[in-house]
């Protein structure tokens, strides 16, 4: 059962979670040779204020 877990900021509409959710089931069926229905897609969202680039807080200006 492959699971793709997709860490990103909060802001996304339901829409774009349910067509980016599709994209990935249907590169995970072809590549990993599974089907849509063991492949889970989980999406976590991180606020700015807990994610960091280059020792730097991502809501700093």
């Amino acid at each position: 059962m492959p699971m793709v877990r997709v860490e990103m900021y909060p802001g996304r509409t339901r829409q774009q979670k349910a067509d980016l959710a599709k994209a990935i089931t249907e590169a995970v069926v072809k590549i990993a040779k599974t089907t849509a229905e063991a492949t889970h897609v989980v999406f976590v969202e991180v606020p700015k204020s807990d994610w960091a680039i280059a020792g730097k807080l991502t809501d700093e200006s």
